[in-house]
């Protein structure tokens, strides 16, 4: 095989993995999903190996009703676990095929996780108006995810601030509009692959654009959140009153 054609080999693997696609044989995946997760801990996104889609709509942890079919980390550690260490995620890539990867969020970045179509209407007003926006994911099952710098997690545990958005795993179905995911909850990373035919978790913006201040898109994304829901423009997540 000349180099040029195993370019376009790799390249090609590259754009099943953006478009959610799950390559025909996952042990024939000669590194389009590995380069993709490596650069997202090369963005400084701590990764931990997670669940993955099984036959039959179930997940790979065998768990009888499974809330978050191949959406979990597999360790209960996870937290912990987590790291940007390039030689650790070769390791879980290749042992863990199937895997699909979760980042953590509240270390180094949070997630603003919104309905898709808000989201699609947001990312155009911030682009359009010129406000830096930072990697953002789109997931099949309808949402779209806005990676920012994180609000911090400050040695002194009274300094933080919380916030009426903020979403942990066990509680994403009470926050069916936007979502802050910070200390203490997670989302998977792109490439990974959700229940169903084709249905997956991609790039929109790569991992390769700066976090942004996330309070530099929350009036955008609650703004437009807000309208998509049908509720008027002083509803109160408009312009949500932060601070410390």
């Amino acid at each position: 095989m000349s180099a040029e054609n195993g370019d376009r080999g790799l390249q090609g693997k590259l754009s099943r993995w953006l478009r959610g696609r799950r390559p025909e044989q996952a042990a024939a995946d000669d590194g389009g999903r590995e380069a993709l997760l490596l650069a997202a801990a090369s963005a400084g996104l701590p990764l931990a190996p997670a669940a993955h889609p099984a036959p039959g709509y179930r997940c790979s942890c065998d768990r009888v009703g499974c809330p978050t079919p191949a959406q979990h980390p597999v360790s209960f550690a996870w937290q912990t676990q987590s790291t940007t260490d390039r030689g650790q995620i070769e390791r879980w890539a290749r042992n863990q095929p199937q895997a699909n990867f979760i980042t953590a969020t509240g270390m180094v970045h949070d997630v603003l996780d919104v309905p898709l179509e808000a989201g699609r209407e947001a990312l155009d007003r911030l682009l359009e108006a010129g406000v830096e926006v930072g990697p953002v994911a789109e997931r099949d099952d309808g949402r779209l995810l806005f990676f920012t710098l994180t609000r911090g997690t400050p040695e002194d545990e009274d300094e933080w601030w919380p916030c009426e958005l903020d979403c942990h795993p066990e509680t994403m179905d009470e926050h069916p509009g936007l979502r802050w995911h910070c200390r203490g909850s997670y989302v998977l990373v792109p490439p990974a692959r959700l229940p169903g035919d084709d249905q997956g978790v991609r790039w929109v913006r790569g991992p390769e654009h700066p976090l942004p201040d996330p309070l530099s898109l929350l009036e955008v994304l609650t703004d437009s959140g807000a309208r998509h829901a049908g509720e008027d423009s002083d509803h109160p997540h408009a312009a949500w009153p932060l601070r410390r």
